[in-house]
């Protein structure tokens, strides 16, 4: 653990050194010393010049799906941001509330999985390899489990269970938390990517929307801690937005994929399916749990598979 808490410090540290050399430039004197409604002007001029140049790129590389596909998974992303707007408000909420939050995300990436990436990834492993597709999904499973659990062993965090049980004392256990919620944003935003990739925008938009539900706790469970050590309240909301703006890297790389290469797609959503998989049986429900059988929960967790059955079946 001392060695893992070091890397975070080191990462910290590096983080802070860049900022301050940011902040010490002279385009950043010169923006700030502006007013505030013409500088806040140029930014917002700036970011949109940017998602010109990339999406124009993208529709010019690939094709309007990968476009809309992309578009879903930075939706996804910012959902973490929505999620951590209470903190404007409050220091901390009730263990009920916020169990029942993450049984509901749950619910909703389980039905997510089974209806819009294993059903669809049998389907089209059948078409390209008869017979054999619910053993291509398969494998592709396992790999997107074990990817996940390497990430875990290799790259230095802390889980659900050690950070949101009650008073979060250590800055640097957050900062764990926060690389483990980056992690596993990862593979969700490649499943949007994927799901749009199969050409069935029906899926996507299914898959984009539960992973944004999904994101919405998250993004308090990383919000409310970085307040309670006395992080201003808009900084704390930007790291959590931070974290989830991963999840568009995934998509687009998810999307790509399966464009180019089109044989790959049942493997990618099996991939896709055991990664969240993965995330749900580790880390979310064991978290709803953790002080106990939690009713709120579980029902919580049946109420959103049904939301997103519902959803399915209506964009069906």
């Amino acid at each position: 653990m001392t060695i893992t808490i070091n890397t975070v410090t080191k990462l910290q540290r590096s983080l802070e050194h860049q900022i301050a050399r940011i902040k010490s430039s002279e385009n950043y004197q010169k923006l700030q010393a502006m007013p505030p409604l013409k500088r806040w002007a140029i930014v917002a001029g700036l970011f949109l010049l940017s998602q010109l140049v990339i999406f124009g790129a993208l529709y010019l590389a690939f094709d309007k799906i990968v476009v809309i596909g992309f578009f879903a998974s930075i939706l996804a992303g910012l959902a973490t941001g929505l999620g951590a707007l209470p903190a404007l408000f409050f220091k901390n909420i009730s263990t009920n509330l916020f169990n029942s939050m993450l049984g509901a995300a749950a619910g909703v990436m389980l039905a997510a999985t089974a209806f819009s990436l294993l059903v669809p990834g049998m389907a089209y492993g059948n078409l390209i390899w008869p017979g054999n597709g619910i053993y291509v999904v398969s494998i592709g499973m396992l790999v997107g489990g074990l990817f996940l659990h390497y990430a875990d062993r290799q790259l230095p965090h802390v889980h659900f269970d050690t950070i949101a049980d009650a008073q979060p004392s250590s800055l640097n256990k957050i900062w764990l938390f926060i690389i483990a919620i980056t992690i596993h944003n990862f593979p969700e935003g490649m499943s949007v990517g994927v799901s749009f990739g199969s050409g069935e925008i029906k899926n996507g938009v299914i898959l984009a929307v539960a992973i944004a539900l999904q994101n919405i706790p998250e993004g308090l469970a990383v919000a409310l801690p970085l307040v309670g050590l006395g992080y201003n309240r808009w900084k704390a909301i930007g790291i959590a937005t931070v974290t989830g703006l991963v999840e568009p890297v995934g998509g687009l790389l998810g999307i790509t994929m399966v464009t180019l290469f089109e044989p790959v797609l049942p493997i990618a959503m099996g991939f896709a399916a055991g990664a969240m998989l993965f995330v749900i049986s580790e880390e979310i429900i064991p978290e709803t749990h953790s002080n106990g059988r939690s009713r709120y929960a579980t029902f919580a967790l049946m109420i959103g598979f049904i939301i997103m059955m519902v959803l399915d079946n209506l964009l069906g």
